[in-house]
């Protein structure tokens, strides 16, 4: 993989994850009635930069698909289901059970297996 295949690629991980972030930042939000909470997070600042990341999350694919075939891609990006579950653990403390850790190692196994046939 070349080096700018590799920093596309982890760019990609990194605004994926901060968008997915963002999201749950603003879903957490706790009001009295179902509608204010909507009104409220709709107009707080980490639903808007969870919109701008996955906006520029489109991008960085779109150039990380440029430079790398679509299957080796997907495979790459199939990590940021791990590293959003991690994240998700250290900033919002949601439960990793057993089954949960391990697909999160299988799941970075096989892109470690797809990233060393690149």
């Amino acid at each position: 993989m070349s080096q700018l295949a590799f920093l596309l690629w982890i760019l990609n991980i990194v605004i994926d994850t901060a968008g997915h972030l963002a999201f749950k930042k603003a879903a957490v939000a706790d009001h009295e009635t179902e509608w204010k909470r909507w009104r409220l997070m709709l107009s707080a600042p980490p639903i808007w930069i969870g919109i701008i990341c996955f906006g520029l999350e489109f991008l960085v694919w779109l150039a990380l698909l440029s430079v790398i075939p679509l299957s080796l891609a997907v495979m790459l990006g199939a990590i940021n289901i791990a590293v959003v579950m991690y994240a998700g653990k250290l900033l919002f403390g949601e439960r990793l059970d057993r089954m949960r850790v391990i697909g999160m190692w299988l799941i970075t196994l096989g892109v470690v297996l797809a990233g060393v046939g690149a």
